[in-house]
């Protein structure tokens, strides 16, 4: 009897040691709103955890009744609290004092000391778009200067494409004209001798408004010769996550990283990151001589797990630094549909994230897909501030497009950081309004925001469209032989991996033709920047139908051009889904 008691009465001591707690709680913000994705540290096991992802909750089991969390999250200051494993914790987190100034969102186009405007947001189920704010007329009186940067950006046409061919109406948010535009890489003009940009200009008429005109300003990148290009050095960074269980996602980027691999030569060599519940290096550095070696990687690729993006963006440019190649084309190039839901994913995270990453000379390529989650607004994140470039792959056409057709234009950059400013003669010009190039809305917001330049790729064309209101002088000058200019250009860059900024300027002359004279290319620019604006619903479309887009579509496409023919039963589909909606509207407020 007295054993038993004094093995009872040892139990009793020892049982605290082998206890297990289930400590809980939730991480907030100091207005009391969930944080997911905070980074939990337990001090007796020495190993991390994570608030949740929709309500910033947790659950941690440990052996200690008390013990110590260490919370951090990327913009919020980090806290040290003692905890009791069996009281529910609420943890507060303050918003650090550096990250209020990190971080900005950045302008795209930018007219010194003007205000703006704002509009209301627009919602696509689970997919997320920059809400944006089209751009104004401004008085060339006062207002005279106005930039905007430049890049080879495209998603958005092939994007819209994917909404339209589904018969569903577009987001408006999802329309940025530009890219619109320079999809189709029109008046590419080579530039002369060593100059590594070639610029023109045409003034003409506006289809949509007598009274006004339209200024086409046209920048050409200089080809590289395919002999010569530098060797790449490329690490695919793919998402295997589970929401990548779909035809149109990893399948399809298979497919095109398939077709990209085909093209490689002996010195360039690939890298393979991939992301689906874990993160893990899929191929180490292979040359491009060893292709069945990386098909066969691709090949077996298969999708499963949650989607830790943060850390897969981590190691991604840190295999690419491990194989870096001086003077050589070092790009990561990530493929998702952007819906991260482990650790940094916030818009604004990862701007913080990727600037960092691209001041270690690597460019990153966005390759998106996918469609009822597709993130946009993160994968434009990514390439604005990685220092590269974005893309959408609705189908394996465009696949093909992008990473072969125009694969120098996608992967090899000739100049960084590119931006072009306009200064206006307000003797020939009254007002003017840039088509496309809008804002971020939060970006607005932040008058002290600078404008940030893009990358541009080999042999790419890129054509940006003013409207304007000319003054009586301009006017009279259409048909007379002696004109001012109209403006003048500065072209500001850098070479790839240097941080000289290089200039180039231009003279705007007033060399006006009516629209059915001037080069054909711009004529079909005129369509496709018709139908953006007539899909994001501008103000400043009101009088063009879409009975006029479509005519003026069919005139302007060259038929022997698959993609201009593409673009204008595009229009007609586009046409039959919004009169078939606008029918809808008018008999439900009957």
């Amino acid at each position: 009897m007295k054993k038993l008691l004094a093995y009872l009465i040892a139990f009793s001591f020892a049982l605290p040691a082998y206890s297990q707690y289930y400590l809980r709680g939730e991480v907030k913000d100091e207005k009391r709103q969930p944080l997911t994705n905070a980074k939990i540290f337990l001090h007796s096991a020495r190993a991390f955890y994570y608030s949740g992802a929709t309500a910033g909750s947790f659950g941690i089991t440990t052996q200690k009744l008390y013990d110590t969390l260490t919370v951090s999250l990327e913009g919020y200051e980090t806290v040290t609290v003692p905890v009791k494993s069996d009281v529910w914790q609420t943890i507060m987190l303050k918003v650090s004092v550096a990250a209020a100034s990190k971080s900005k969102p950045k302008l795209i186009s930018v007219t010194k000391d003007l205000k703006q405007s704002s509009k209301f947001n627009w919602f696509a189920g689970d997919e997320t778009y920059f809400q944006l704010v089209e751009n104004e007329f401004v008085n060339s009186v006062g207002y005279p200067n106005t930039g905007f940067s430049l890049n080879v950006n495209k998603a958005s046409y092939s994007n819209v494409r994917r909404f339209i061919n589904q018969e569903s109406p577009v987001p408006p948010d999802a329309v940025r004209t530009e890219e619109m535009i320079n999809y189709f890489n029109l008046h590419y003009r080579k530039p002369e001798g060593k100059d590594v940009f070639r610029m023109e200009s045409q003034l003409t008429s506006c289809p949509w408004n007598s009274d006004e005109q339209l200024l086409y300003l046209n920048v050409s990148a200089k080809k590289l010769d395919l002999e010569k290009i530098p060797p790449g050095n490329f690490v695919f960074l793919i998402d295997v996550s589970g929401s990548m269980d779909m035809p149109n996602r990893l399948p399809l980027l298979k497919a095109a990283f398939q077709l990209f691999v085909k093209n490689l030569r002996p010195v360039d060599k690939v890298s393979i990151v991939t992301y689906g519940g874990y993160v893990a290096e899929w191929l180490q550095p292979t040359s491009g001589e060893e292709k069945d070696t990386i098909l066969k990687s691709i090949e077996e690729l298969t999708a499963a797990g949650d989607t830790p993006g943060e850390s897969a963006i981590r190691m991604a440019y840190r295999v690419a630094q491990e194989s870096f190649i001086k003077d050589g084309n070092n790009r990561v190039i990530i493929a998702t549909d952007g819906d991260f839901n482990v650790g940094e994913n916030s818009e604004k995270a990862l701007d913080e994230l990727i600037t960092k990453q691209k001041q270690t000379g690597v460019y990153l390529t966005c390759l998106g897909v996918g469609m009822g989650n597709f993130k946009d607004s993160k994968l434009q994140t990514l390439a604005k501030n990685g220092n590269g470039n974005y893309a959408y792959l609705d189908d394996i056409n465009e696949a093909e497009k992008v990473l072969v057709k125009e694969l120098t234009q996608t992967f090899f950059s000739v100049a960084d950081d590119v931006f072009m400013n306009v200064q206006f003669n307000p003797a020939m010009v009254k007002q003017y309004r840039l088509i496309g190039f809008d804002n971020k809305k939060e970006a607005l917001t932040d008058f002290s925001n600078d404008l940030e330049g893009g990358e541009i790729g080999s042999g790419n064309s890129t054509l940006a469209v003013f409207e304007i209101l000319p003054t009586q002088q301009n006017q009279l000058t259409i048909n007379s032989t002696v004109a001012d200019n109209i403006a003048k250009l500065e072209l500001r860059y850098k070479a790839p991996n240097d941080t000289a900024v290089k200039m180039m300027t231009y003279d705007v002359t007033a060399n006006y033709q009516k629209i059915d004279s001037i080069d054909k290319d711009l004529k079909f620019a005129t369509a496709v920047a018709m139908f953006a604006m007539k899909l994001k619903q501008s103000k400043f479309l009101d009088e063009a139908e879409w009975d006029f887009i479509h005519s003026f579509a069919k005139t302007a496409a060259d038929k022997t051009v698959y993609l201009q023919n593409e673009f204008v039963n595009l229009v007609e589909k586009a046409q039959k889904i919004y009169e078939v909606k606008k029918k809808k509207k008018k008999e439900k407020n009957r």
